[in-house]
């Protein structure tokens, strides 16, 4: 078996609805640009709020992808 390496990176994705499709806005975007991703790992979730109502959900995402020469 060839080894591989793998790159990281990391983005912030948003959604007034929910952290699901945050994510999913992540990596759809990444997957445009970026070949043979691997791994997503979310780090951190949050909300943005607004005269007391959540207006946005974020969600901090860690990315892998196979690293090329």
């Amino acid at each position: 078996m060839a080894e591989s390496i793998y790159k990281v990176i990391e983005l912030i994705g948003t959604s007034p609805n929910s952290w699901e499709e945050a994510v999913k806005k992540v990596v759809d975007e990444a997957g445009r640009t970026l070949k043979e991703l691997r791994i997503a790992q979310i780090s951190d979730l949050d909300v943005k709020i607004e005269n007391n109502k959540v207006v946005a959900y974020r969600a901090k995402v860690k990315l892998s992808f196979k690293y090329e020469k």
